[in-house]
């Protein structure tokens, strides 16, 4: 069964990302316009109907802002957990409310089945109300695991990341452009804080040290614009994964996502 992966945003601006078959999908996150979901599916020959549900990380605006309209526009139900809901609902760019109709609850390391999808939510360390990572298990023995935002890899994402065929990953900011950028001091400890957000070289030391000859597909995802290159990224991950004996192209294949566009569509 041939697998389809699409990023429709990754960053601040907007995070949305898509996961199906030939027949059916989910999105993980809302945070781009469904007028952009629209064009990109149609640009890709995707159809609208065959979103199944869609499930949500966190409760920041750049993850949230557009699932009303798929929600209560398009009639698809919502999965995240009961405190990620309740932070859904007093957001800022909550403007208009998901109604009960629309809401599902995940409890996190509760498995659940969506047509041929098992779905597993689990926590990551992020300053959102509530947070967590996807772990997805497709026919044919593949496993997509999905961590866009956290502030340092702990055992459980560890254990979640080891799993993974194909892996979307978190990096978001270069350490000297954070640390020599325009930012003010409390949003730089912010980011890089525990419960903020991975640098190019955690993630590269992390994946470089973990790398494992199941893992088949890395993207990096949740760059930032004042605080990384998409190139920094993708070089600071393929030197540290060389250093350890592992060529980008031949062992792994790796991609840096755009923010604020779509990528190419995957067929895995």
């Amino acid at each position: 069964m041939t697998i389809k992966f699409l990023s429709l945003g990754s960053g601040s601006s907007g995070n949305c990302y898509f996961l199906g078959t030939d027949n059916y999908g989910i999105l993980i996150d809302a945070g781009i316009s469904l007028r952009t979901i629209k064009k990109a599916f149609k640009d890709n020959g995707i159809e609208m109907n065959c979103i199944r549900a869609v499930f949500i990380t966190h409760d920041h605006a750049d993850h949230i802002k557009f699932v009303n309209g798929l929600g209560e526009k398009l009639h698809i139900p919502v999965y995240a957990t009961s405190r990620t809901h309740e932070g859904i609902r007093r957001n800022y760019c909550m403007t208009e409310k998901l109604s009960p109709d629309s809401i599902r609850f995940l409890e996190k390391r509760h498995p659940m089945q969506l047509l041929d999808f098992k779905i597993e939510s689990f926590e990551v360390p992020h300053d959102g109300t509530d947070n967590v990572g996807y772990c997805i298990s497709v026919p044919d023995g593949k496993t997509f695991v999905f961590l866009t935002d956290l502030g340092e890899i702990t055992p459980v994402a560890a254990e979640y990341i080891r799993k993974a065929n194909y892996l979307v990953i978190e990096t978001n900011y270069d350490d000297c452009m954070l640390e020599m950028g325009k930012y003010p001091p409390y949003l730089k400890k912010r980011i890089a804080g525990p419960t903020g957000h991975m640098s190019n070289s955690a993630t590269a030391d992390f994946l470089a040290a973990n790398m494992s000859g199941h893992l088949k597909y890395i993207w990096l995802c949740h760059l930032s614009k004042d605080n990384n290159h998409p190139e920094l990224a993708y070089k600071t991950v393929e030197m540290k994964l060389k250093e350890k004996g592992y060529t980008v192209g031949k062992n792994v294949q790796l991609f840096a996502l755009k923010r604020t566009t779509p990528s190419e569509l995957f067929e895995l």
